[in-house]
């Protein structure tokens, strides 16, 4: 029997270590750090005593039986991020004397949970922050949270007349709802509701740009854009408000360039243009009020400050600083009062704050064990792979020849490919088949042992580490809790919360509980590139593994889908107190499969009882004993009220 011993591991692995190995510093702005015992430490801010160890509090909610995979909200980094952007726009106007205000607004469609809205209303409060609506379900979540008669309701998307109808109704509630025109059909329904009801609504027109725009969102802008007016068409409904009297009506203009925009200049470019279009309309006899500058304020998923799609090459400073410049200096260029400025920046200010947990259940890798086999009688082909294995031992502890080793990594590949050839042809057994593909890892590992870092990602050599990878089995549904992973190749920051003071040596990757191959992850974030493996510990016998995917607070819960059945995980709001404490201020229970059944129609009353027939059934039968039975339908009605994930 040969053991393979694994590559030396560093000695005295630092926090430092862990630190640079999963970037924690770059992307994990102010609020994420790792503290003195190797845990995740979470905060508003960076030099605040009010910081809790993320590990133990995994630890304690699961003492409360609130089990991973869970979702824990942290309201402090939510205040934090919209006291942030306030801030910045704040210093913008200062700076740039810039004569009217920011006010804006949270796009529902990011996270809409009630608990969310309700405390982003509560810290926006002193700014009269408000909401952004894109259909009749968000618009009447944002009638019956939103009772600051100073916040905007700015209500986007496709309308019929009841949409408008109820919007200009509540205009009479004291509420301030802007219905912007972004199709030109709208038109005429606005003016037929203002008929019928004798009230007007306040409008807008979202405007199509022509300005470049850039990212995943690019189609945001141009033409062919899904929603906004082209010039003609904006030409065309001011004359048509005009001529139905409403132009009086008419104050904001809106633009949207895309979600996560990551190149200022793109931004620069839409503000320009945009800003001579409300010069424009306010020529036209428009008195206009606001300008709307959408969507678009990106953040910095991998730390490295570029222009990547997961990243941004500007600061939230930057961001405020060019749209208050930018509207100043074309309205003062033609002596245009400053508008208000209005932004609908949801990812930046909800992604931070909610960070998904997950427990790894097993993992699955490359034995480091061998028994080489000493038998005249074995196939030419097993005999070459032992001869290359014994090759590549015979390099241990001297000058690597790196070509040397390439072309005997060649020769190991080729005689495993000359195997699987005889065993389809029937020249080889199953065992021998399996006992080629263990030389073949053998040989891997030897190569892998005596490699550096750089050695190994030789182009000829890197999939030696693909091959020797780990599988880490996580306790999560991807299509449910990180769907964007799955559907655009999303990257987010992924790290384990906890043993930093231990070297990760595994390499791996993970596959969620899906029967779906696409349910795994295996994208990771890399000094700015992406690379397929991230650096793991090996799991503890008897102990959870506990990985944390951050800045996961944008539109995940939303786009999450029942596949396989995998329902709802628990939900955690945490307030950060001093002294690593902290106050649960909600707890959302995850899903029951009963839960789950019940929204495809299935009864779990009927589910037990069709089951419950056919025990009786297998009792006549003999093949069922009554206590069978009883401890089966036992189990599944204990299952039904039980989550959907795996527990112990």
């Amino acid at each position: 029997m040969t053991n393979f011993e694994p590559k030396k591991l560093k000695k005295n692995w630092t926090i430092e270590d862990s630190i640079s190995t999963y970037e924690i510093d770059k992307w994990g702005d102010k609020y994420f750090s790792i503290n003195s015992k190797g845990n995740i430490s979470v905060t508003k801010d960076i030099n605040s005593e009010k910081k809790i160890d993320l590990f133990k509090l995994v630890r304690e909610l699961k003492s409360r039986e609130i089990n991973t995979p869970l979702i824990i909200r942290f309201n402090d980094i939510l205040k934090d991020r919209i006291n942030a952007l306030h801030d910045a726009f704040l210093k913008a106007i200062k700076t740039y004397k810039y004569k009217n205000i920011y006010q804006g607004v949270f796009p529902v469609k990011c996270n809409q949970q009630k608990n969310v809205l309700e405390k982003i209303i509560e810290f926006g409060s002193p700014w009269n922050f408000g909401l952004e609506v894109g259909s009749k379900s968000e618009l009447l979540i944002g009638l019956a949270l939103l009772e600051n008669q100073n916040s905007l309701l700015i209500c986007n998307g496709y309308k019929d007349k009841k949409y408008i109808e109820i919007a200009t109704l509540a205009r009479k509630l004291g509420k301030n709802p802007i219905i912007v025109i972004e199709q030109k059909d709208e038109v005429n329904r606005i003016i037929e509701a203002v008929q019928d009801l004798n009230a007007s609504p306040l409008i807008g027109i979202r405007a199509k740009l022509s300005s470049k725009s850039s990212g995943r969102w690019s189609k945001s802008v141009g033409d062919n854009s899904k929603f906004g007016l082209s010039i003609p068409e904006i030409m065309s409904t001011i004359k048509e408000l005009k001529e139905a009297n409403l132009i009086n009506e008419m104050r904001l203009l809106h633009f949207h360039i895309g979600s996560q925009i990551s190149d200022i200049a793109v931004i620069k470019d839409a503000l320009q243009e945009a800003s001579q279009i409300y010069v424009e309309l306010f020529k036209l006899g428009a008195p206009m009020k606001y300008i709307d500058v959408g969507g678009g304020l990106g953040i910095d998923f991998d730390g490295t400050k570029t222009s990547s799609n997961t990243s941004t090459n500007y600061s939230l400073q930057n961001y405020a600083n060019d749209v208050i410049a930018t509207i100043k200096d074309s309205c003062e260029l033609n002596n245009i009062e400053h508008p208000t400025i209005i932004s609908e920046s949801g990812r930046a200010i909800i992604s931070h704050c909610s960070v998904l947990i997950f427990n790894v259940l097993g993992t699955s890798h490359v034995s480091s064990k061998l028994k080489i086999y000493d038998d005249k009688k074995q196939s030419l082909i097993i005999s070459n792979l032992i001869e290359t294995f014994y090759e590549l031992k015979k390099l241990k502890n001297k000058k690597i020849n790196l070509s040397q080793i390439i072309e005997l990594w060649n020769d190991a590949k080729k005689f495993k490919e000359d195997c699987l050839v005889a065993f389809r042809l029937g020249f080889l057994s199953l065992a021998e088949r399996a006992y080629a593909e263990e030389l073949t890892w053998a040989c891997a590992k030897e190569i892998a042992n005596n490699l550096n870092n750089d050695e190994i990602n030789h182009p000829d050599l890197f999939e030696i580490t693909e091959t020797l990878a780990s599988t880490y089995y996580a306790n999560l549904s991807i299509f449910k809790s990180i769907p964007d992973c799955w559907a655009i190749n999303q990257i987010f920051p992924i790290m384990p919360i906890h043993r930093h003071l231990e070297e990760p040596f595994c390499k791996g990757n993970f596959a969620d509980l899906t029967c779906d191959s696409d349910g795994k992850l295996n994208s990771f974030i890399n000094n700015g590139k992406i690379k397929s493996l991230l650096n793991l510990h090996e799991p503890e016998q008897d102990k959870d593994y506990l990985i944390g995917i951050f800045m996961t607070g944008a539109y995940q819960e939303a786009l999450g889908n029942l596949h396989n059945l995998f329902g709802n995980t628990n939900v955690v709001h945490i307030d950060i107190n001093q002294n690593d404490s902290y106050k649960v201020k909600n707890i959302i229970k995850e899903d029951s499969k009963s839960e789950i059944l019940q929204l495809l129609d299935y009864s779990s009353a009927s589910l037990v009882e069709s089951i419950r027939i056919n025990t009786e059934a297998a009792i006549d039968q003999k093949k069922l004993t009554i206590e069978e039975a009883r401890k089966l339908i036992d189990q599944i009605e204990i299952s039904l009220r039980k989550s959907s994930y795996l527990s112990e």
